[in-house]
């Protein structure tokens, strides 16, 4: 296009530096903020006053930081689950039933033991904590495997089979908790028993310590995939699976151990939210929520390009948004929603915003003669 003596032109870029990414980023929010703020004046309020609302409680109330960190926690988890095959060319789509496999087993084992007996002897929970924390591990894992096992042994998509799994738990879920399954709460309600006081996470300002493993996981990760053979290997596979195989990289060992990974961390995050944050304790009624939440870690893993570091602000800020969004929905009496068509706003604009972290606009000056030419056409 041309403006006066210069022509705007779409350039491949080909570096893409650090300082470049945050820039596109900001404004992508910026312009995701912009655009939802006319919700908010179709509703007759301030987009100001909303915002100001929304972004108060969510990162600066004493009561609304704790449930941000908290669903930062989940969402980071889940973001991992989906980056490591994402950077293997795969797609984890499964979150959500690994999280619900991986909850599950937590309380199997929970269960095993007695905890949701009444006055029954308990084992310590300095062990039985850690070990409940392994088979939810353990049962994101299982999940998980199915789907790289059929990718490295058939060659079956990886995301038919994960959304498959994803309803298979579900109902398999709400079989256990409710209409008499055998991890239905005591009262008779749909939802799991629930764990005593002795089994609670050890919290640091109303925020499990779990905060820590998933952070903790993001500098493996980024270590993993910048210094490390088997992050080699991943990165390897993802770039082109048939070059891969002639260096002696498995086709079938790739897939398995991505999903297996991914697995993991679905199952830990499932962990974290069911049996670790304050106020739950349990597999709630709504746990299909959480599990929808999950893939909002599919899009803080794009938006991030696949980099751990990078994924922990996009998922803090998804975090705070959904619950301010909530929040500013009953405090203004806006209807139901608002929460998800903000992060559906956001989420929408900051993937559009991709396309400038592969193309620039560039400013070029005409020079006289091809000035003269073009105002000859």
């Amino acid at each position: 296009m041309r403006v006066g003596n210069y022509r705007l032109e779409l350039v491949k870029r080909t570096v893409l530096k650090p300082w470049q990414a945050l820039l596109n980023a900001v404004l992508a929010i910026v312009a995701a903020l912009f655009l939802f703020g006319f919700i908010f004046i179709l509703a007759g309020l301030s987009p100001v006053d909303a915002y100001r609302q929304i972004f108060d409680y969510a990162f600066f109330n004493e009561f609304g930081l704790p449930l941000t960190l908290n669903r930062f926690v989940f969402l980071l988890l889940c973001t991992y689950a989906f980056i490591i095959p994402f950077r293997a060319g795969l797609w984890n789509i499964g979150m959500t039933g690994q999280l619900y496999i991986g909850a599950l087993t937590a309380f199997a084992v929970f269960y095993a033991f007695g905890v949701n007996q009444l006055n029954a002897p308990h084992p310590p929970a300095i062990w039985l904590v850690p070990l409940a924390m392994l088979g939810a591990a353990v049962g994101g894992a299982l999940t998980g495997v199915i789907a790289g096992y059929l990718r490295g042994r058939y060659n079956i998509n990886e995301i038919v089979v994960t959304m498959m799994l994803n309803f298979m738990a579900y109902w398999f879920v709400s079989f256990m908790i409710k209409d008499g399954g055998i991890f239905m709460n005591a009262g008779g309600r749909g939802e799991s028993f629930e764990l005593p006081d002795a089994f609670h996470m050890p919290l640091l300002f109303d925020v499990p310590i779990t905060i820590f493993i998933a952070l903790a996981v993001g500098l493996f990760l980024s270590y993993l995939f910048a210094r490390m053979r088997l992050g080699f290997e991943i990165r390897a596979y993802g770039q082109n699976p048939n070059a891969a195989a002639y260096a002696g990289i498995s086709r079938r060992r790739v897939p398995v151990l991505v999903f297996v990974l991914g697995g993991v961390l679905a199952g830990l995050a499932g962990y974290h939210y069911f049996a670790a944050v304050p106020g739950v304790y349990k597999i709630a009624r709504n746990y299909a929520f959480f599990g929808d939440m999950a893939f909002y870690g599919i899009i803080c893993g794009l938006i991030s390009q696949g980099n751990p570091i990078g994924a922990i602000p996009v998922a803090f800020l998804f975090g705070g948004l959904s619950v301010g969004g909530r929040f500013v929905q009953g405090a203004l009496g806006m209807s139901f929603g608002v929460d998800y068509a903000l992060l559906g706003v956001l989420m929408i604009t900051l993937v559009a915003f991709q396309f400038f972290y592969r193309y620039k606009i560039a400013v070029v000056k005409l020079d006289k003669l091809e000035t003269k030419v073009l105002s000859t056409d």
